[in-house]
Order: C-alpha cells, then structure tokens, then sequence
C-alpha cells in the first residue's frame, strides 16, 4: 500500500471508529503475527492499535466477540476493543494500544491464579454458541455435554480431515486416530466446561501496565481446564510459580503431565494444516506414545 493510500486508508478507519474529529499523527509496524497486518496509531485521541487484512472477513468479528466475552468473564486483562469494520474493502479491528512494560516479581503467580480463577467460569456444556477461528483456520464449536465427544467431533476431527482433503497424513494417520478416539474416556478425567482463552501460548500474552498479564488473540470455548494448561507448555512452558500458583487456586489433577502430548494433538494438527509438514513428526509420535 502507498503512502497516501495507507494514510488515506487510516484516516477512514479512525472516522468511522472514533470519529471525524480524530486525527491521525503517526503510525508505526507492530509484530503482530502472520495474518493480519498490525499498526501502533498515534492519534488525537491516544493511541490504538490496528489489525486488518483483505480476504477473513469474519475473524475480527469473532475476536470482538472472544475479547468481549473475556472482558467480562476473566479477571484476566483483555484490550479493550474499539471498533470492528470496514474500510475500503479492508476489513479491520481497532483494539486499547497496552504499552508493554517488565514483569514484578509476582507477575507469574498473580498470573497462574487468574487464569485458574479464569478456568472456574462454567458453562453447562462443551462448545460456544457460535464457531470461530484459531489462527485464520475455522474452529467449530458445536454443544456437548462429553468433552471427550466434544474434543472429537469439534477439535480433532475437523483438523484431520482438513489434513487429509490436503494430502498432509495418510490412511494410517487417520486408522491410528481412530483407535486413539476409542481409548480417550480412559485416558482423559472428567471435568466441567471451563472458559478457555483457546490459544494461550507465549505469542498471545504481554506483560502489560503494572506488570500484569494481558492476554489477546483468543480463540475461546468452554473446555477441559487441562487443555488450556497444556496448551501453555506448546512452545515451551510457562515459569514454574505460573503452574504452582495455578495449582493453588485449581488443584491439578495427577497425571496431567502424562496428557500434554495428549492434548497438544489439536494445536499440532493446526499447525500442520497452517504451516506444513514439520509438525507431523509430533503428531506421529504422541499417536505413538498412546498406542
């Protein structure tokens, strides 16, 4: 995008978002993962944060929905959001810009107590009421009242059979899932439907101002509490005084160590559908480890 164009482009979605009277004076490049494009605006108004792109019409309207429903759930910080639209055939979401600040000392404690407290929200079954996205990827989430049903038909499954339409796993593969499917309600303990942010690993939380966690980009349902711990532990765990803290407030279950990789098929699954072949090795060793 020019210059002019891009500025142009900014000016309309500060109109439309916080109105005309708005004034744009800067703008700069903010990481913001591989989908969207991402911008810090400095504006008359204090400063914003910008995520758009082209072509996924509906994954800032479902992120509005996950970041609203965390606002008032989690007593975990969320950005506030501002605006979702429209812009010159762009579609955008304008979030709160948190400036990033040092952790304090209790910054992994405060933070494995909220996400527990988090994880005690319940629901009266598996699912959301309404499907949604993780990543740029389609994340359905149909009601159950078994999460092993519900970890299937809604996590597993779908992600298999997007891998198969598109030649990543093999007949095996699938043979292989369908005798882990038969074997989860002895490997997986019971427990209510607790609201999950969904995608919580190390890219989706900051330490935010006075050193509190700020989480962002959910992909949220009501799950198994343990698939949210496990999913923390994707790209390398979260510090110790995290788990213990969390512990604290959510006893955890023994065992749980032995179900990571349990857990963890569904971000692998996601991933080899996202970004390819390198994670079907993970995948082929968990069916393994619970054969």
């Amino acid at each position: 995008m020019a210059f002019h164009e891009k500025n142009s482009f900014l000016q309309e979605v500060l109109n439309e978002s916080l109105g005309s009277e708005t004034k744009l004076l800067s703008s700069s490049f903010v990481s913001g993962g591989c989908i969207n494009n991402t911008l810090k605006l400095v504006t008359s108004k204090g400063n914003c944060f910008l995520k758009w792109n082209d072509n996924e019409p509906t994954l800032f309207e479902k992120e509005r929905l996950g970041l609203e429903i965390l606002s008032t759930s989690s007593p975990l910080k969320v950005p506030e959001v501002l605006h979702v639209g429209e812009v010159e055939g762009r579609d955008f979401l304008l979030l709160e810009y948190i400036e990033k600040s040092a952790p304090d000392s209790l910054f992994w404690e405060n933070f494995g107590h909220r996400l527990a407290k988090q994880h005690k929200v319940r629901n009266s079954f598996f699912g959301l009421n309404h499907d949604n996205h993780i990543g740029r990827l389609p994340q359905k989430n149909s009601s159950e009242e078994s999460w092993i049903d519900f970890f299937i038909q809604n996590r597993l499954a779908p992600q298999l059979e997007m891998a198969t339409v598109n030649g990543k796993v093999n007949g095996e593969i699938n043979e292989n899932f369908e005798e882990l499917y038969s074997r989860l309600p002895d490997l997986i303990p019971d427990s209510f439907p607790s609201l999950l942010h969904g995608d919580l690993w190390s890219g989706n939380f900051m330490v935010g101002s006075g050193g509190e966690a700020v989480i962002y980009d959910p992909a949220i349902y009501y799950g198994h509490h343990e698939a949210e711990l496990a999913f923390t532990q994707m790209f390398g765990e979260f510090e110790h005084t995290f788990y213990s803290a969390y512990n604290e407030e959510f006893p955890i279950q023994s065992g749980f160590d032995e179900r990571v990789d349990l857990y963890n098929l569904y971000p692998l699954l996601v991933h080899l559908n996202l970004f390819g072949q390198a994670y079907l090795s993970g995948i082929t060793q968990t069916l393994a480890k619970y054969s």
